[in-house]
């Protein structure tokens, strides 16, 4: 029972690791709710560590992802047409596409489909985290790692907002509603489609987390070299 109790404390480390190696996390927030604290940190190291942090998130939504289809989805069932293909909400969003299309558009740009990105995620990840709860044999990784990225969500958000402010001189913002994304999660469907559901919804997230991370790399290779900067 000890060594039981010994290997769970030791998987609870390893799954907050990526919590830890961040050392410069985004608490931009002061005790009344307003985006402050990070106005102090220059523009340079304020991008650098939305970039850690777009980084971690997408690594975290990949082994979420690998995690849930090895847990709850059938092999046969693990087509591209089901884990979201061209249907994911975000799909509609006015936000480029192709790498032609990516290279094209302006920093304004890139900073605003990285937090219509961001804000449009957060509720579905709450949305989620309620859902895995009633997963009768979810293991703890998997709903530490959702409860994990949705926080980290939210931290991604409040440094974007402040990013935005400094390279852009913008006071106010988009609002972080999206209505569109959570229409469809008040319906209680039978087992297999709620797996399939939050497969979708796992794997979605996943695309626009790469997306948030390429997007925010692209703009910080413009600060330094701009006609060299390429997406691979």
């Amino acid at each position: 029972m000890r060594k039981v109790k010994a290997l769970h404390s030791c998987l609870l480390a390893l799954l907050l690791l990526p919590a830890l190696v961040l050392g410069h996390p985004l608490d931009c927030r002061d005790e009344q709710g307003s985006v402050v604290r990070c106005a102090s940190i220059s523009q340079e190291k304020l991008l650098d560590r939305v970039i850690q942090h777009a980084e971690l998130i997408y690594r975290v939504s990949e082994e979420s992802c690998t995690l849930f289809e090895e847990m709850f989805v059938p092999f046969e069932m693990r087509s591209p047409r089901i884990r979201g293909g061209n249907t994911c909400v975000t799909q509609s969003f006015p936000i480029p596409g192709s790498k032609g299309e990516i290279q094209q558009i302006s920093d304004k740009w890139l900073l605003h489909s990285v937090l219509m990105l961001v804000q449009s995620w957060i509720e579905p990840l709450v949305y989620l985290q309620t859902t895995l709860d009633r997963y009768d044999d979810a293991p703890d990784t998997l709903l530490n790692k959702t409860k994990w990225v949705s926080d980290k969500l939210l931290s991604l958000e409040q440094g974007m907002v402040v990013l935005i402010r400094k390279m852009l001189d913008e006071g106010m913002l988009v609002s972080s509603e999206n209505e569109q994304s959570l229409t469809h999660y008040d319906v209680q469907p039978e087992m297999l489609e709620s797996v399939l559901r939050d497969y979708k919804l796992l794997n979605c997230f996943k695309k626009d987390a790469h997306k948030m991370e390429t997007f925010l790399k692209l703009l910080k290779c413009r600060q330094t070299d701009k006609f060299s900067c390429f997406l691979f």
